[in-house]
């Protein structure tokens, strides 16, 4: 009998949450910042069926008489973050067997019910690209998911394109990551990892142009290879090709690559971008870095600098930010905003790659990234400026769904840690309280 009871409050609280989707909400007097466009002093944001649908003041935006409204005076509402670089989910890509592996797909080992998963949404985070580790020269798929609530599978948290497909990337990287002492099938130097890449793409467009040529004539198609199918992806500009580097050497040997064979590219962490700003800019490739200001890490990236956002930004170049989470905690995401803005950045394009620059990143700008009519109802309340060491994210909400409340005790404990804050099997698997439940 208990367990029925349970089971019909759980069925009315979903049913509550869904018939509350469909009224419009507007979420008034916080101070609203859109990224596209000036912040708004006392802003009125209106959500319905998890997408917005209008931003402004109460000059601009007018409340009908079934409007729900929920006052955030004194808080600050911008977009959800966009993690372009994160390995939440503990999610596992290419085995030791060989160096280069591009039909290895992240899809088949991320546990969607991590609790990192849920850390992330504490940081404010709505989107987030989950990468498969860089010990090899292409570790494979990568896949960009939405933080949502009640996932209790990776397809619950998958964002698919207007063809259906899942939305992801691939993940390459140089350096000393891939590079292997004593030979074998992976490269010793770094004259052989790039060589190594370059064999693969030559034989992707061999794979490509026979299919090419067979046409219709099915007897002359190449067998399938799995590996060339996703190559030849890349090469048509299918799949953006997330690039780990971090010397200055490391990203111009990228950017040859990326200019003979013609793929989609974002370098990431580029530890040294501050040498070669110019020429990333002059590339029209993004760059989405990590901020790190502790001593340690790798020996390659000893001349990190935070100055590379304010060099980025300078020369021209689309720049975001990621947590290579667990390297940056998700939760404290904001943070590296912050530090790049201590180092010369400006605030204007510091939150913007927090958000809107990082959306470019993964083909997501139309969805999310600012607060703009039409897009996903992604945003985060916060207790004050986003740059303060002093905010919190108060609440994160994913298409219009609460996923994160510092006030709910379980979302506090895993906003500030504690017992049970890293047990995967406390996770959001059920909804939190729907909209009509104010702000803090």
């Amino acid at each position: 009998m208990k367990k029925l009871i349970c089971c019909v409050a759980a069925l009315l609280l979903s049913v509550c949450s869904l018939l509350a989707q469909g009224k419009p909400t507007a979420y008034i007097n916080a101070k609203i910042i859109p990224i596209v466009g000036q912040p708004i002093e006392q802003g009125i944001l209106l959500v319905q069926n998890g997408k917005i649908t209008a931003v402004g003041d109460a000059r601009t935006v007018r409340l009908s008489a079934d409007v729900v409204t929920v006052d955030l005076a004194g808080k600050v509402i911008m977009p959800g973050l966009v993690d372009s670089h994160s390995h939440a989910g503990g999610g596992s890509g290419a085995d030791g067997s060989s160096p280069i592996q591009p039909d290895v797909r992240l899809l088949d080992g991320i546990n969607a019910r991590a609790a990192s998963l849920q850390r992330a949404q504490a940081g404010g985070i709505t989107t987030v690209n989950v990468m498969p580790g860089s010990g090899h020269l292409d570790s494979g798929q990568t896949l960009y998911l939405k933080l949502r609530d009640g996932a209790v599978k990776i397809d619950d948290l998958l964002i698919y394109d207007k063809d259906g497909n899942y939305a992801g990337g691939i993940k390459f990287a140089n350096g000393t990551n891939p590079i292997r002492a004593g030979g074998g099938s992976f490269p010793g130097t770094r004259a052989k990892s790039a060589a190594l890449v370059r064999e693969q793409f030559i034989k992707a467009q061999e794979y490509r142009d026979k299919i090419k040529k067979a046409g219709k004539d099915t007897t002359k198609l190449p067998a399938r290879d799995l590996s060339m199918e996703m190559l030849s992806d890349v090469l048509d500009g299918k799949r953006v090709v997330h690039f780990h580097t971090h010397r200055h050497d490391d990203i111009l040997t990228v950017l040859r690559l990326q200019k003979e064979f013609g793929f989609r590219l974002v370098l990431q962490h580029v530890s040294e971008g501050w040498k070669v700003a110019d020429e990333i800019a002059k590339a029209k490739v993004p760059a989405s870095i990590i901020m790190i200001d502790v001593p340690g890490g790798k020996l390659e990236a000893m001349n990190l600098s935070l100055t590379t956002g304010a060099a980025l930004e300078k020369a021209g170049a689309v720049t975001g930010f990621h947590t290579d989470d667990s390297i940056t905690d998700s939760r404290w995401f904001l943070r590296s905003a912050a530090m790049a803005v201590r180092a010369g950045m400006s605030r204007e394009k510091a939150l913007y790659g927090m958000t809107m620059a990082n959306a470019i990143m993964l083909d997501l700008q139309a969805r999310t990234g600012s607060l703009e009519p039409g897009k996903d109802a992604d945003f985060i309340v916060l207790s004050g400026d986003p740059l303060s060491v002093y905010t919190h994210v108060l609440q994160t909400w994913v298409e219009g769904k609460k996923v994160f409340d510092r006030a709910d005790p379980k979302d506090y404990i895993i906003a500030v840690g504690g017992v049970g804050a890293g047990d995967d099997s406390d996770s959001h698997t059920d909804f939190h309280d729907d909209e009509l439940g104010g702000g803090n």
